[in-house]
C-alpha cells in the first residue's frame, strides 16, 4: 500500500465482549451497528482479553504492546512517563497527525509536556453543559441501603428536544469535525477514549428501555458449593453490601448496562457514518475495543476488580477493519488475541517501525482468513505484593483511607488487605483457565463444560496433569516477558577513559585530531587504540 492509512480507535469503557449481540451470548444485547459492520468489513474477536482488569493497566499495555509486569505499569496510579512511548507518540513522530480526548487514562497529569508528546491535538472538551441528572435523583439513598454501591442510576433525564447529550457525545463530534477539517496532509490517527459503559449504571431513552428484561441470559449467581472464593470478592460483596437485590434489581441493572452499550453501538455509527461524510472511510484502519469488562451481577458483584480474571472482566470486544486494498475474511474469529496485539497491527498498518521490543502479534493474515491460529492462550495480570501500599488505591486520597461515601469505597477499601489484593495472574487457553494467587490458593476452570467459573478444580486431583502444564505455560510467558532491552547503546567509556587510554600512543602532531574522534564518537575506543598504533608505526 502507498498511500499510510488513518488509524481510527474506539475505546469504550468497562464493555464486556458478551454484550455484543453478534456474539450470542447474551439474547437481549442489542448492537446492530456492530453486527453489521462485522457482518460485511470487520473481524470481531471472541477470545480477545485485556491485559489488567482494569483501566489504567490495561491501556498503558495496549498502548505500547507491553505487558503490566514489564515496566511496572499495574496500578490505576503508575502511567506512562516522559521516558516511555505510546503507539500514539510512535505515529506522531513517524509523520501523523495525532488527535486524542483528554480522558486517557495512560498519561500522568502533573508531568509538563506529556500530554502533547502523545499528540498533536488534545480535546479537552467541557463546552457545552451538563447533561441533566438522573429521573429518580435519590435512586443511591443513604449508607446501607442496597443501593447505595450499586452504581446503579436507571434511567437517565433528556433536555426539552429529548436528547441527552454527553461528554462522550461531545468526544464523538470533535472527532467528526477533526476529520471534516484536517490540519494538513498527514494521515490522522483520531484515539477517542470514552466513559461508557462504564458506571455509574445509567442510560437515557430509547436505549433504556430498548433492552427486553425478558431475555436476559441467566445472572451467574454463585459457586459450586465448596469452591474457593477470593477472599477480595467476599470483602467487596460484604462492603457492597447489595444482599436486597432482588433478581429484578439485578435484571434492571444489567439491562441498563446493556443500553449503555447501545448507545456506544450508536456513537459508533455516528462516527463511522461521519468518517465517510469527509470521504476518508475506506482509507481507515478501525479499531474498536474495550480496556476490560465488568462483573455484571456475577456472584452478586457489580463494577470490576483489580485481581480476578473471570471472563466478564477480562474478555472484551476487539472489532478490525483494515483500510480498503488489504485482504479481508469479515466475520467473527475464534482465535484467541490480545489487546496488545492491537498494538501489533496498528504499526504493522501504519508502516511503523516500533521504537521498542513489544509483544504484540500482527492479525492481517487472521483478518484476511480468520481459520488461522494466532495465540495458543491468552494471559492477563493484577494485584500487588504484601506491603506495597503505593499500589494500593486507597491510600491516595491520605492516610485515613479512601471516603466511605465513595462510590468505589467497596473494592477500594478490601484492596487494603494484603492477602486479598495478592498478586496474581491468568493463563487461559480454550480449554481451560488457570489463575495463579501467590497468597491464595490457584484457581483452574473448564471452559468448555463450566463457562460460569463456578467449579473450581484446582485441588481436585484428576486435574493436576493440567495444573503442572499451565504452570509450565505461565512460567515460559514470564520468562519470554519479564524484560525488555532498550533499542539504544550505551557507551561503555566516558571521553576522560578513553584519551587516558590512548594520549602515550597517540602522535603529538595528532592530538587535536584524536581527541575530535573522541569527543564526536567517530570511533569506539578500541578502534582510537588501533588507529593511534597505526599512526605510531608509521
Amino acid at each position: 500500500m502507498n498511500k499510510r492509512p488513518h488509524i481510527i480507535i474506539f475505546n469504550p469503557d468497562q464493555m464486556q465482549n458478551a454484550a455484543l449481540a453478534h456474539m450470542g451470548e447474551n439474547p437481549a444485547a442489542q448492537t446492530p451497528f456492530l453486527d453489521e459492520f462485522t457482518a460485511n468489513e470487520a473481524v470481531s474477536y471472541r477470545n480477545a482479553f485485556c491485559q489488567n482488569p482494569v483501566c489504567v493497566p490495561s491501556r498503558c499495555s495496549f498502548l505500547t504492546g507491553l505487558y503490566p509486569h514489564v515496566h511496572g505499569h499495574r496500578t490505576m496510579n503508575h502511567m506512562l512517563h516522559t521516558h516511555e512511548s505510546s503507539i500514539l507518540k510512535e505515529l506522531k513522530e513517524d509523520g501523523y497527525y495525532v488527535w486524542m480526548n483528554a480522558r486517557n487514562d495512560f498519561l500522568p497529569g502533573q508531568e509538563e509536556g506529556v500530554f502533547e508528546a502523545h499528540a498533536n491535538e488534545i480535546f479537552y472538551g467541557g463546552d457545552v453543559m451538563p447533561p441533566p441528572g438522573p429521573v429518580n435523583p435519590g435512586m443511591r439513598g443513604e449508607p446501607g441501603g442496597k443501593y447505595y454501591y450499586s452504581h446503579y442510576q436507571g434511567c437517565l433525564k433528556t433536555d426539552e428536544n429529548g436528547i441527552r447529550y454527553s461528554s462522550d457525545d461531545e468526544i464523538v463530534d470533535a472527532a467528526i469535525h477533526r476529520a471534516h477539517n484536517p490540519i494538513d496532509e498527514r494521515p490522522l490517527c483520531l484515539f477517542l477514549g470514552l466513559v461508557n459503559p462504564h458506571p455509574e449504571y445509567g442510560v437515557e431513552e430509547p436505549y433504556f428501555s430498548a433492552i427486553d428484561r425478558t431475555k436476559l441470559s441467566k445472572r451467574i449467581k454463585e459457586r459450586c458449593p465448596g469452591s474457593f472464593e477470593p477472599v477480595i470478592e467476599t470483602k467487596i460483596r460484604e462492603n457492597q453490601g447489595m444482599e436486597g437485590f432482588t433478581e429484578e434489581d439485578w435484571d434492571e441493572l444489567r439491562a441498563c448496562y446493556l443500553g449503555m452499550c447501545l448507545k456506544v453501538d450508536d456513537m459508533f455509527r455516528r462516527l463511522c457514518d461521519g468518517l465517510k461524510a469527509a470521504g476518508i472511510y475506506d482509507d481507515c484502519a478501525i479499531f474498536f475495543f474495550s480496556d476490560h469488562g465488568d462483573y455484571q451481577g456475577q456472584f452478586g458483584l457489580t463494577e470490576k476488580n483489580q485481581n480476578t480474571f473471570y471472563d466478564n472482566l477480562v474478555r472484551v470486544p476487539f472489532l478490525i477493519k483494515p483500510p480498503k486494498g488489504y485482504e479481508i475474511d469479515p466475520g467473527i474469529s475464534d482465535s484467541i488475541v490480545e489487546l496488545v496485539d492491537f498494538y501489533g497491527t496498528a504499526t504493522d498498518f501504519a508502516g511503523i517501525k516500533p521504537n521498542h521490543t513489544h509483544f504484540g502479534i500482527s492479525l492481517r493474515s487472521n483478518i484476511a482468513d480468520r481459520s488461522l491460529p494466532v495465540r495458543e492462550y491468552a494471559c492477563c495480570e493484577g494485584g500487588r505484593l504484601a506491603g506495597e501500599i503505593h499500589c494500593d488505591e486507597s491510600h491516595v486520597d491520605g492516610e485515613e483511607g479512601v471516603n466511605p461515601r465513595n462510590l468505589y469505597w467497596p473494592r477500594i477499601k478490601a484492596e487494603e488487605d494484603d492477602r486479598a489484593h495478592t498478586k496474581a495472574t491468568m493463563l487461559r487457553t480454550k480449554e481451560y483457565k488457570y489463575i495463579r494467587r501467590l497468597y491464595e490458593p490457584d484457581q483452574l476452570f473448564d471452559m468448555q463444560s463450566d463457562t460460569g467459573e463456578t467449579h473450581n478444580l484446582a485441588e481436585n486431583g484428576s486435574y493436576q496433569g493440567i495444573v503442572s502444564e499451565m504452570r509450565l505455560k505461565m512460567l515460559d510467558w514470564y520468562q519470554s516477558t519479564c524484560d525488555i532491552v532498550p533499542f539504544t547503546y550505551d557507551d561503555r567509556f566516558n571521553y576522560e577513559m578513553t584519551w587516558n587510554r590512548v594520549k602515550k600512543i597517540c602522535p603529538p602532531n595528532r592530538v587535536e585530531e584524536i581527541q575530535a574522534l573522541i569527543r564526536d564518537k567517530k570511533m569506539s575506543m578500541f578502534e582510537i587504540i588501533r588507529y593511534c598504533s597505526d599512526l605510531q608505526q608509521k
